[in-house]
C-alpha cells in the first residue's frame, strides 16, 4: 500500500485534527453509496480507510514513523544487537558487526534472510538459540557450506527449535452499511493467506471475529485469526451504540410553521413531520431505524438544524428588522 500520509494528502508533520479532517473529507468525497457505479471510488475508500487506520492511531501513527510498522500495519522485522553484533549495525557491516534482517523457521530447519558478512557472529547466534530454547544438543550448519543455506539444529528428539502456535490480530475496516446488513470481506492474514471472511449484521465497532485454526502453528496446536473490526465514518450517520445520530437542515420556514420533510435513513428516506415552531437542537427519535444487535434494533436521533439562505435576502432582512423593532424577545434571559 501506498504511503498512508500519501494517501490522505497530509503532510507527516500533520496535526492529528488535520490528519482527521481530510480523512473525513475523502470518506464523504470518495463512500461506496455515493459513488455506486465507480469501482475505483471503492478501490480508493478501501484505502483511505486503511491509510487512516494507520495515521489516525496515536499508537500505530508512532509505530509507523519509527520505522516499527509498515503502510498495511505489519511488523517490521528490525534484526536483533548482540548475536556477534554492536547497536546499529547494519548488513554489510565489518567483522563484529553482522546484522540479521530475517529468520524463518520451515521444515529444513531456520532460514537466514539478509544479513552480513557470511558466518559473522553465527557462533553467538546459536549459543543464544540454544539458550533461548533450552537446547541441550549442538547446533551444526546446513549442507550448503559455511554462512549458506538453512541452519539446522540437532537436539533430542527435535530436529529444530519447536516455535508455539499463537493467534494473530487482524484489523479490518467495514463500512456503517455493512454493518447494518452484513456481507464479506477478503482478508490478508499474517500467514500469508487469504480468506473471505462473513461479516454478520448488527457487528458494533470493536468487535472481533474469530477464524479457527487461521493463526499462526506449532507443536500439536494452530492458532486463531482474530478480526478486530472498525466501523469507518460515514458522511451523514454518527454511530452511538446500536442508535444512529444524524443532523437535518432545516429552513426557517419549517421551523416556524412546521411540515413534512425527508430524513435519510439507513433503509432509504422517510417522511418526518415537524411541528410548528421547532427550535434548532430539537431531536426527534425514528424507532428501529439503528442498527440491529442482539439486544435489539437501535434507532435514529434526528437532530435538528436551522440553516438560513446561503445568500443575502432583503425581504428576510427587512422581515427581521421589523420582528425586532416590533416583537423583541430574549431567549438568553437568565442566562447572565
Amino acid at each position: 500500500m501506498r504511503d498512508p500520509y500519501e494517501v490522505l494528502g497530509v503532510p507527516r508533520t500533520a496535526e492529528a485534527s488535520a490528519i482527521k479532517s481530510a480523512y473525513r473529507k475523502l470518506a464523504k468525497k470518495l463512500h461506496p453509496d455515493s459513488n455506486k457505479n465507480d469501482p475505483k471510488a471503492a478501490m480508493r475508500f478501501a484505502e483511505v480507510n486503511s491509510a487512516y487506520e494507520i495515521v489516525g492511531d496515536e499508537k500505530k501513527r508512532k509505530q509507523f514513523d519509527a520505522g516499527e510498522i509498515d503502510a498495511e500495519g505489519k511488523p517490521r522485522f528490525q534484526g536483533f544487537e548482540g548475536f556477534g553484533a554492536h547497536p546499529g549495525a547494519h548488513p554489510g557491516a565489518g567483522p563484529g558487526g553482522a546484522h540479521f534482517e530475517t529468520f524463518s523457521w520451515g521444515p529444513e530447519g531456520m532460514r537466514r534472510g539478509g544479513g552480513g558478512p557470511e558466518g559473522a557472529g553465527m557462533g553467538g547466534f546459536e549459543d543464544v538459540l540454544n539458550n533461548m530454547f533450552g537446547l541441550g544438543g549442538r547446533a551444526r550448519r546446513g549442507r550448503g557450506g559455511a554462512g549458506a543455506g538453512p541452519q539446522h539444529f540437532e537436539t533430542e528428539g527435535f530436529a529444530e527449535p519447536p516455535p508455539a502456535g499463537r493467534d494473530v490480530e487482524v484489523p479490518v475496516t467495514i463500512t456503517l452499511a455493512e454493518a447494518a446488513k452484513g456481507g464479506t470481506r477478503r482478508v490478508h492474514l499474517p500467514t500469508g493467506k487469504d480468506v473471505e471472511v462473513k461479516i454478520p449484521a448488527g457487528l458494533s465497532d470493536g468487535q472481533q471475529i474469530r477464524l479457527k485454526g487461521q493463526g499462526l502453528p506449532g507443536p500439536g496446536m494452530v492458532g486463531d485469526a482474530l478480526i478486530t473490526v472498525t466501523i469507518a465514518p460515514h458522511p451523514l450517520f454518527e454511530l452511538d451504540g446500536n442508535n444512529l445520530r444524524v443532523e437535518l437542515p432545516l429552513t426557517p420556514y419549517e421551523a416556524i410553521l412546521g411540515g413534512k420533510v425527508r430524513v435519510p435513513t439507513l433503509d432509504g428516506a422517510v417522511d418526518l413531520s415537524i411541528p410548528a415552531g421547532t427550535n434548532s437542537g430539537r431531536t426527534f427519535r425514528l424507532k428501529g431505524k439503528g442498527l440491529a444487535a442482539k439486544r435489539g434494533t437501535g434507532d435514529l436521533l434526528v437532530r435538528v438544524r436551522i440553516v438560513l439562505p446561503e445568500t443575502a435576502d432583503p425581504e428576510l432582512d427587512e422581515l427581521m428588522r421589523k420582528w425586532r423593532d416590533e416583537k423583541p424577545y430574549d431567549p438568553r434571559k437568565g442566562m447572565e
